[in-house]
This record gives C-alpha cells, structure tokens and sequence, in this order.
C-alpha cells in the first residue's frame, strides 16, 4: 500500500501543478488559454486513468486542490488583519479552504469514474466534464453557496464573457469545460487521434462566441440617464478602520469627498454612495453625524452602516437626505459564514466567540431577503451588500430592476488578486441581467459598470478620491433572466447519462 501511494505522488503533484496552472486564466492574470490547456490537459489524464471511483476521486482532488490554492489564496488576508490574534490560522484556512474546493472536483471525479469505469477514455472524459459543471452550479447553493473562482470566471476580460446574456456565468462554465474537454471526447481510447480535431473544434467554439460578443459590444448603446451618482472611496485600512483616531480621519476623508465641487462644466451628483460599514458607529448611535453627512454632501446619501433592532444586528444599506432624516433600511441578507455569522451563534457567544468580522456583536443578523427599492428618489435599484453580488439567483424571481448598487469592503480581500476576482464577479452579474452596476468599495475597486459588464469609470485600490458619473441605461431582459441555469444543467445530465450508457455499452 505503501508502495503504491509513493508511485502515485508523482502524478498527483502534476495534477495539482495543471489545477494551479488552471486558476491563471482568473483575475487578475486573465491567462485564459493557458486554463484551457491545464484543464484540456486534466481532462484528458482523467479519462486515460480514472478507471475506478476511488483513482477518479484521487485525480480530480489533487487538480481541484491545486486550482483552488491558487484561486483563493487572498483567504488568508483576513486572518492577517490582527496577526497577533489570527495570525497562525492563517495557512489553515488556505489549506481547508483548498482542499474543500477540491472536494467539489473530487466527487464528481468519484461519480465520473464509477459510471464509466467499464468503458473507455472519451465516456470518462465527457462524464468528468459534465459532473464537473454540475458540481460547479452546485457550489453556489449548498452549505449556503461559495460561487467564487467558477471556471467561467476566466472570460470575463473577453468578448466571449457576453454570452452570460444568454446562458449566465454557469453555461460561461460549460462552454469552458466544453472546449477543454473536446480533444479528449474526439480522440480514440485515449490516443492523440482525433485529439488534434477536438482541439480544433473547441478553438471555433470559442471563435464563434468571441465573434459574437464582439458583435454585441459593438451595437448601438442607448445614452446615459440624466442622473449623476458620486461614489466615494475612503481607502480606509481593514487593520486601522476601527481604531479611534484613524476613524475620524477616514471619516473627515468621506466628508471631504462628498462635499467635493463636481468637475468644471459638470452639475453637483443627484445622489452619493458610500461603501459597506462606512462609519465606525451604529445607526443606533447617529447623532449629529447623520445630518453632518447630509449638510457636505448637499444631496440624498446611501451608505453602509451597521445597526440595532430589538437585540439583533444587522449590516445594512441605508438612505438618508439632506438634513440627516433616515429613509430606507436594506439588511444584508447572505451573509458570510464564520465571518459575519457563525453556526450555533447564540450558544457559542456564550463562550467569547464571535463572528470574525462582525464588528457590533457576535454575530449579524440575516435580512429579509432580495429587494427592489427606490433609493434616494433614484430609479428603482437592487441593493447588494459586498458578498451578496457573487450569487446571480438572486438576481432572479422579484421585480426587475432599473440598475444594480453594489457597496462593499474589500478591504478583507487584501490587495492582489481577492479584490479583482469580486470585481469580475459583479461585472458577471451587469452581464447576466443587462443592467449597469454601480459599486462603491472601501478600498477599491470602486466602478461604475455598464450592462455589457464594462468598467467605464473606476477607482483603483489604495486610492483615495471619488467617482462622478451619470447611470448608464439598462438593456432589455436578457435570455438568462428568463431561463435561468436550467437549460445549462438539462445539458449536462444529458451528456452525463449518454457517458455512462455508452460505457455500458463498451463493457
């Protein structure tokens, strides 16, 4: 036994080494065609060798391991925040956090090869494929939902990402396994042959829709609105925001951006937004810091605030105007497990432990749920606080928006890659439902985003400043608003199931 786990080590590190490779085509290295090839590759490994659930499951977690170590490596951000206090969780939960995204690969690698281990390497590549593509959709819903790092993720720098009009982020996720997976489905019995045709094959699938997306970005755009919205970024540092005396200079710095004279020529903004958990204070505790808010901006103000209601605690959107009245409450509704909520809270509280970066308790609250709202007298928006924006269900089954307002603190994804990921995330989200995507972030990156998922305005990490900007005009319901993922999942049962029944076949 021995013996065979020190032979196998080899292959299982160049699966993990073609996982790592994988991750590259994310943001922000956007190397989209070298995650083709690892994935091409680790499909193809796949089908040559996963001639049991139990060799399936080794494969697939050792390339999910390695895809999800380089795609999330920001988690351990958080936990450097206080390192005298969280410091030494750190490669934990870099490691937890990579094997269980692995967990994602490796079971459909067990199923995949326990259906097809009778038959040869294209049924075990296509059943890989498609069980892959399921796991991947399944894991923005269960255990509450972790969309991040989707394969589909890798275009959204391309035209071809403007397919998620049609078939959203999960069918971006198919067309990427497709191509991947076609030199390995084309070949014979895991020979070159027919690899060279799959390849080819898989090259004008991706041509066809990167045409098509050009086609699309280049139609005619309806014009602006006539509204000019202010996002305001503080750049204020995770690890300095709640000290006293850093506070007041990150608050001085919100008021000084939002008091700001608009640009020579230009009219004073008709509403301004502040990102996620702007003010070290509760809503509870406002005073006259909300009329103060109010008087600099000279206009209505959203902004992100933590509050109090009958013993709970919420992270919440609200609205106030000129003098400091406060109109509309939104709660956040999703929130991050073991980061804003923890499992069992009540009772765990009891003994100190609290929710890591829950600021007023131990722990917040959950919301009511998905809303449209009219904030501020603007047209009718969907507010999304930080996390909630990488779910796109959410999007779907309420009213239809007029645009999207996203506030957020990505200051907890630390300065690399964690921050552009969300932002590919949000502009997945424009994309998917035609509507532009207003996003103010502590820290960066704040950006105004039109509905073909295009950033035409924005601020970048670290920075200090404000963005003037009129709302971009919404497109018409797209596909995927109307259908949803199940078009995409119908299609990989189907394919899962023709898998197995040619194995069968071949046994």
């Amino acid at each position: 036994m021995r013996g065979a786990l020190y032979r196998a080590a080899p292959a299982r590190a160049a699966d993990a080494g073609l996982g790592a490779l994988a991750a590259l085509g994310l943001a922000p290295w956007g190397l989209w065609p070298l995650s083709l090839l690892a994935l091409g590759a680790i499909i193809w490994r796949f089908g040559a060798r996963a001639t049991s659930a139990r060799t399936g499951f080794a494969i697939a977690l050792a390339a999910g391991t390695g895809f999800f170590a380089v795609a999330l490596f920001w988690i351990i951000h958080p936990f450097l925040v206080e390192p005298e206090r969280y410091g030494w969780m750190a490669p934990f939960a870099l490691v937890l956090m990579a094997l269980g995204g692995g967990l994602f690969w490796a079971v459909p690698g067990a199923v995949a090869g326990a259906l097809t281990r009778r038959g040869g390497s294209q049924p075990r590549a296509a059943a890989f494929a498609a069980a892959l593509l399921l796991s991947d959709w399944l894991r923005g819903w269960i255990f509450t939902g972790f969309p991040w790092a989707q394969l589909g993720q890798i275009w959204v720098d391309t035209p071809v990402a403007q397919s998620a009009a049609q078939i959203g982020a999960i069918g971006l996720s198919a067309l990427t396994l497709a191509a991947a997976a076609l030199p390995s489905i084309l070949a014979r019995s895991g020979r070159p042959r027919g690899a060279l045709g799959g390849a080819m094959f898989g090259a004008m699938l991706v041509l066809s829709l990167w045409f098509s997306g050009s086609a699309r970005l280049g139609a005619p755009t309806e014009p602006d609105r006539d509204i000019i919205l202010r996002l305001v970024q503080p750049n204020a540092d995770q690890a300095l925001k709640w000290d006293p005396e850093w506070a007041l200079i990150f608050w001085e710095r919100l008021l000084i951006e939002s008091a700001a004279p608009p640009a020579p020529g230009a009219r004073r903004p008709d509403a301004v937004i502040w990102p996620e958990t702007a003010v070290s204070f509760l809503l509870n505790h406002g005073g006259e810091a909300l009329p103060a808010i109010g008087a600099a901006a000279g206009a209505p103000v959203i902004l992100g605030i933590q509050r109090e209601e009958a013993g709970e605690y919420y992270n919440s959107l609200i609205e106030i105007d000129e003098s400091g009245a406060v109109g509309l409450i939104y709660d956040k509704f999703h929130l991050v497990p073991f980061g804003e909520y923890l499992p069992f809270g009540a009772q765990l509280a009891r003994l100190g432990i609290g929710a890591f970066a829950a600021r007023a308790s131990f722990g917040y609250a959950r919301g009511r749920g998905p809303q449209v709202m009219s904030l501020a007298g603007l047209p009718p928006a969907q507010p999304l606080i930080c996390y909630e924006a990488i779910f796109p269900q959410h999007l779907r089954g309420q009213e239809r928006p007029e645009w999207l307002l996203q506030i957020t603190n990505d200051a907890w994804f630390g300065t690399y890659s964690g921050p552009y990921q969300h932002l590919a995330q949000a502009r997945l989200r424009a994309i998917e439902t035609g509507l532009p995507l207003l996003r103010a972030a502590n820290t960066g990156v704040s950006a105004v985003i039109d509905p073909y998922g295009r950033v035409t305005a924005r601020l970048g990490l670290g920075e200090t400043g404000h963005i003037d900007a009129a709302l971009p005009a919404p497109l018409p319901p797209t596909l995927w608003l109307r259908a949803g993922p199940a078009p995409t999942l119908t299609l990989a049962l189907f394919v899962l199931a023709g898998a197995f029944w040619r194995a069968r076949r071949r046994g």
